[in-house]
């Protein structure tokens, strides 16, 4: 790494790749190779050519939009505009038929109406797109669409520029200046991916990597957001992190050096890749525990490299970080393993039976009597779950409420009545062995009901027909649940609790 030092740290380890481990790296390759976590260069190139369409129709926007303000024939020739990439795209781990996120960037004169009217009727006109959808009152707004069979999701940002040159690097902190706060919003994903790349010793090795450990934690289950797990981007500035400390190890050294820093790692210490900036100069909100009492209750603060820095993983709750605690400390044995040839990566991947690990579950169901409905229901339930687990962690009764992230749909057609359900299932760990009938969880599923009701109806996402309810089962009792091929997996001795 021609010896530039990388993070807030020095590195724990400059080791350069044995024999060895460039066997166990090949062996890993082979390993994940059957997952779809490659593309193909058949692939590679199709979104290569989608993208590039995909641009030309943005300077084609912006020049349009221009010519209707009237500006001077030199602007509307060099106005420019551009789509950046970012998220595994960007960093260059995307699987097969992984969706790609854009950014729609263009100079100040073209706003977020022209967004979401001009350049939407553009995608409409063209025969390569289908399943256009604008969402414009979202937090972060989006066009998400197909185009020639790839999915893709748009953002906007208006830079307070006159043009936006093919170089434009969205990196430089000055850009956020005077910019519309959704705007600022829109362009962290591009900065913070920019800024990873930026601050890794090695691209390839921290791609593989990172490939590696997305798919481990998809098997394991933890990787979800929204559910309290980590997202994409919290997993990379994890592997961003450990590749810092060991800047020349190459994927099979890495993945086990990811296990053990992380197993060791003293919550709620924060990760960070770079040492934040002091300045805030334009004064926007950024995670600082010193200043902001809410940052103080962060469970597992992975902070964002980028202006203004965020805490990626708000959203972990106290269980879900037992369970990703647990996943480390297992990670790192069975890597240990692997490293002195007592078993092969499968091992690693192998995916744990969920219904087998707890003796008491809550099961969610949520249902609705249209596929369209049931489709805005279950977005807006699943969402909510993480409040069901707030509420039943401050139960002083139950150590841990894990969420399973598999939901299981059916569709119950009685007479004439079709009616669509999804379940979800939260394994329980009660505090003593105690008998289930001395403990009372009906108010903790009460108080969820009634707070995501409330947020149906003022979200005007609710509409007749939609039900939710939360019981609980013990783990013989499941069948009745669970698909027979899933049912049929459980263990009906109660040997863990």
């Amino acid at each position: 790494s021609g010896g530039k030092s990388y993070g807030i740290t020095s590195p724990i380890s400059l080791a350069e790749p044995a024999d060895k481990d460039r066997i166990l790296t090949k062996k890993l390759i082979e390993t994940i190779e059957p997952f779809g976590v490659f593309e193909s260069e058949k692939e590679m190139s199709d979104r290569l050519l989608v993208l590039g369409k995909l641009n030309d129709l943005v300077k084609t926007f912006v020049r349009k939009v221009s010519e209707e303000r009237k500006l001077p024939q030199s602007l509307i020739d060099t106005a420019g505009g551009k789509l950046y990439t970012f998220g595994s795209y960007r960093l260059g781990v995307c699987a097969k038929g992984a969706d790609i996120d854009t950014l729609c960037v263009v100079p100040r004169h073209v706003n977020r109406t022209d967004f979401f009217s001009s350049f939407c009727l553009l995608l409409k006109e063209r025969s390569e797109v289908s399943e256009l959808r604008a969402i414009e009152d979202a937090f972060v707004p989006v066009i998400k669409l197909k185009f020639e069979g790839v999915e893709i999701d748009i953002l906007f940002s208006r830079l307070a520029l006159q043009v936006v040159p093919i170089d434009q690097d969205l990196r430089d902190d000055s850009l956020l200046k005077n910019l519309d706060i959704r705007c600022i919003r829109s362009l962290n994903g591009c900065r913070v991916t920019d800024e990873i790349l930026h601050l890794v010793p090695n691209i390839e090795n921290f791609r593989l990597t990172l490939r590696v450990i997305k798919l481990w934690a998809k098997r394991k289950g933890i990787y979800s957001n929204m559910l309290g797990y980590l997202g994409g981007v919290s997993w990379a500035m994890l592997v961003a992190r450990t590749c810092q400390l060991y800047p020349n190890a190459i994927a099979s050294t890495l993945v086990q050096r990811f296990f053990w820093v992380f197993s060791q790692w003293e919550w709620p210490r924060p990760v960070l890749l770079k040492q934040p900036d002091e300045s805030n100069n334009l004064n926007l909100p950024v995670w600082d525990p010193r200043y902001n009492p809410s940052d103080r209750l962060h469970l597992m603060p992975i902070i964002t490299p980028a202006y203004p820095q965020q805490n990626s993983t708000y959203n972990v709750t106290r269980s879900s970080l037992t369970v990703m605690k647990g996943e480390f400390i297992d990670g790192y044995r069975v890597t240990a393993d692997i490293h002195e040839n007592k078993c092969g990566w499968m091992k690693l991947l192998e995916a744990p039976n969920f219904f087998n690990e707890y003796k008491h579950f809550i099961v969610l169901m949520a249902s609705a009597e249209s596929e369209e409905n049931f489709n805005l229901w279950i977005g807006l339930v699943e969402s909510k779950i993480r409040i069901l687990v707030g509420y039943l962690e401050r139960n002083d009764y139950i150590l841990i409420a894990h969420i399973n992230q598999i939901g299981y749909p059916e569709t119950i057609k009685d007479n004439d009545v079709t009616t669509y359900v999804n379940r979800w299932f939260l394994g329980l760990r009660f505090v003593k062995d105690l008998i289930s009938t001395n403990i009372n969880l009906t108010h903790d599923i009460q108080a969820f009901t009634d707070t995501l009701h409330r947020q149906a109806h003022s979200s005007k996402v609710f509409k007749d027909g939609m039900k939710v309810e939360a019981t609980y089962s013990r783990r013989s009792q499941l069948q009745k649940y669970l698909p027979e091929e899933i049912s049929s997996t459980i263990r009906l001795s109660s040997r863990s609790s």
